[in-house]
C-alpha cells in the first residue's frame, strides 16, 4: 500500500512539471552591477545552429567535406558597431528602460561545416557593452538606491552590416548572410523555401531574458565580499553581494529546453531544415543588498549596503527553503521506499534460505563404532544435547556385531600340510 502511494505521488510531480509549457531562449546574459557608479560592462552571448539534412542523398552531398569560418571582432571606432549601438538602444528604449549602451565590443564567428549526411552552420555573437543611467534614484542611509532592469533583454531587428578588414561588409544579424557568402546558390533556395523564416529570424534576440519576471529567478545573498580579502577578488571590501540567476528549470519558470525550429527546401529533392538555440540564461550580481520591487509596469531593484537585520542569508522570501525541505521530504520519501522494499525482498530471501530442523550448535557426537580385529574405528553419530536415552537413538552401528566382517576358509580335513604334489620324503 504504501509503496503505491510513493509510485503515485512520484507520477503526479512528473505529470504536472510535464504540462508546464517550455521557456525557449537563445541568450545568455552575464552582468554586474555597481549602484554608486551608475556604469556596467555586461557580457550577451547570442547562439544558434542550423543543420540540412541530406542523408537520404541528393545534389547536396557535394557539401561533404566543405569547411568555412569567418570570425572577427570590433569596437565602437567601428561605423556598423555605432549603428549595432544605436539599434539596441532604441529596442531598450521600446521596452520601457531608460538605461542606455555608451560603448560596445563585438565578437563574432560563424562557421559553415558540411558532413556525409548533412551540414551545419553555427553561429555565435558575443556583446560586451558599457551600460549607463539605469540608477532611477540614488539612496542614501536606509533609503535605498533604484536600479532599472528593464533593459536587461536587449537585443537588434533587422540587418546589422559591420566593415571588417578581412571580410569586408559582413551582415551579423541574420543567418542567411552566412549562405550568401559561401553557398550563394543554396541562398538562393533557402530564401525561395519554407524555411526562410528561419533563414530571416534575428540571432540578436533577448526577449526571453526579459519576458521572464525578475519574480521568478533564483536568489541568492552572498555576503562573500564582507571578508577582509574580498579585494582580491574584484569586490569592494565590506560590501555584500546578491545574486540574480535564471535559467534553471523549476516548476515556476517552467522547463528549459532548445528552441527548435524546423522547415524544408526543395532543390533536385527535398531536404529537412533545422534550427536549434541553446537555452537562455542570465546572472545579474549586485554590490549590495538588492530587494525586487515594482514601479508601475517595470521591475526594479532597491539596494541597501546591508542587509535587514535578522534575513537569512539563502532565502529570497520562503522559496529556497520550500524547495530545500521539498527535496528533503522527497529524498527521505525514496529513502523510506527503498527500505521498505528492501525489507520485503529479504524476508523473501529469509523465509527461502532460512535452514530447517535441528540447530546444529544443539547436536553432540557420540562414538558409535568398536574394535574390530586389532583397530579402532572412528565412525560416530550425533545426538541432541539434552536427550537421557541414548538406547532409544542407538545406530545399527552399536549393536552385537564386529565392525569388520570376518573372513572364514574352508580347512582340509587332512592334517597333512600342504606339499606339492608328487612330493616324496626322502628316507
Amino acid at each position: 500500500m504504501k509503496k503505491s502511494i510513493v509510485i503515485i505521488a512520484f507520477l503526479s510531480i512528473f505529470i504536472a512539471i510535464s504540462g508546464i509549457s517550455p521557456v525557449f531562449a537563445s541568450s545568455q546574459l552575464e552582468v554586474t552591477i555597481e549602484p554608486t557608479s551608475d556604469t556596467a560592462v555586461a557580457k550577451m552571448t547570442y547562439q544558434r545552429s542550423i543543420n540540412i539534412d541530406y542523408s537520404d542523398g541528393g545534389n547536396l552531398t557535394e557539401m561533404n567535406g566543405l569547411k568555412k569560418e569567418m570570425s572577427f571582432s570590433a569596437d565602437s571606432s567601428n561605423p556598423g558597431v555605432q549603428s549595432l549601438i544605436s539599434k539596441i538602444n532604441s529596442y531598450i528604449l521600446s521596452k520601457g528602460s531608460q538605461a542606455q549602451i555608451t560603448d560596445l565590443t563585438v565578437d563574432y564567428r560563424t562557421v559553415m561545416t558540411g558532413r556525409s549526411t548533412s551540414m551545419s552552420v553555427d553561429y555565435t555573437i558575443v556583446l560586451h557593452p558599457t551600460i549607463q543611467n539605469f540608477v532611477i534614484k540614488a539612496g542614501s542611509g536606509n533609503d535605498p538606491t533604484l536600479i532599472d532592469v528593464d533593459w536587461r533583454g536587449f537585443g537588434a531587428v533587422g540587418p546589422v552590416v559591420i566593415n571588417t578588414p578581412a571580410y569586408g561588409d559582413v551582415e551579423i544579424n541574420l543567418p542567411i548572410s552566412t549562405f550568401e557568402r559561401f553557398t550563394p546558390s543554396l541562398a538562393l533556395s533557402m530564401k525561395a523555401s519554407d524555411a526562410a523564416e528561419i533563414m530571416s529570424t534575428r540571432l540578436m534576440n533577448g526577449d526571453e531574458i526579459k519576458e521572464q519576471p525578475i519574480g521568478n529567478w533564483h536568489f541568492l545573498f552572498d555576503p562573500t565580499g564582507i571578508g577582509v580579502d574580498a579585494a582580491q577578488h574584484g569586490f569592494q571590501t565590506g560590501s555584500v553581494i546578491s545574486s540574480f540567476t535564471m535559467g534553471e528549470s523549476s516548476l515556476r519558470e517552467g522547463l528549459i529546453r532548445e528552441q527548435v525550429r524546423e522547415g524544408t527546401v526543395t532543390i533536385d529533392k527535398t531536404y529537412r531544415v533545422s534550427s536549434f538555440e541553446s537555452s537562455g540564461n542570465a546572472s545579474i550580481d549586485i554590490l549590495g543588498f538588492a530587494n525586487r520591487d515594482v514601479l508601475g509596469t517595470s521591475e526594479i531593484f532597491g539596494v541597501t549596503p546591508n542587509a535587514p537585520e535578522g534575513y537569512a542569508s539563502t532565502s529570497s522570501g520562503e522559496f529556497p527553503a520550500f524547495i530545500l525541505y521539498g527535496m528533503a521530504g522527497a529524498a527521505a520519501a525514496g529513502g523510506a521506499a527503498m527500505m521498505m522494499i528492501s525489507k520485503r525482498k529479504l524476508d523473501k530471501e529469509k523465509g527461502h534460505y532460512e535452514q530447517k530442523g535441528i540447530d546444529p550448535s544443539q547436536l553432540t557426537g557420540y562414538q558409535t563404532s568398536a574394535s574390530a580385529g586389532g583397530y579402532q574405528t572412528v565412525r560416530g553419530e550425533a545426538q541432541v544435547t539434552g536427550l537421557e536415552d541414548y538406547n532409544q537413538h542407538r545406530s545399527y552401528y552399536d549393536e552385537e556385531k564386529p565392525q569388520v566382517e570376518e573372513k572364514t576358509e574352508d580347512k582340509p580335513d587332512s592334517k597333512r600340510g600342504a606339499l606339492p604334489k608328487g612330493f616324496e620324503p626322502k628316507e
